[in-house]
């Protein structure tokens, strides 16, 4: 993990900073995990995924965000937010979730931590 980093996870920013329907790109280099994390907000819950899609080398964080999966904008392959699960071919490989917590107002990203099940 970076200085930004800590065994709490990493702020990310204010919930008010990522409005319903928005995606946030997350830098490796910020997380010290091994690729970029797209963090999403889905109807006031917020998920993550690596960022990179398991079919191509297509960023997921560009991709059209609609219930409760994200869509990979080359082709197409679609992801469930809250587990990574493939939902639509091409990509037969799951995203990696991570675990996003809601603390005072603020998302702290923890990756490679499980998601916490509602």
């Amino acid at each position: 993990m970076t200085d930004s980093a800590s065994a709490d996870g990493v702020r990310v920013c204010a919930t008010s900073e990522l409005p319903d329907g928005e995606i946030r790109l997350v830098p490796a280099k910020v997380t010290g995990w091994r690729d970029d994390i797209a963090l999403f907000n889905d109807g006031g819950e917020f998920f993550a995924l690596d960022d990179t899609c398991t079919h191509e080398q297509a960023s997921l964080a560009e991709g059209w965000l609609e219930n409760g999966e994200i869509e990979c904008p080359s082709h197409q392959s679609r992801f469930a937010l809250r587990t990574g699960k493939v939902t639509c071919l091409p990509a037969t490989r799951d995203a990696c979730p991570h675990r996003v917590d809601v603390r005072d107002g603020d998302l702290w990203l923890r990756p490679g931590q499980p998601p916490v099940a509602p």
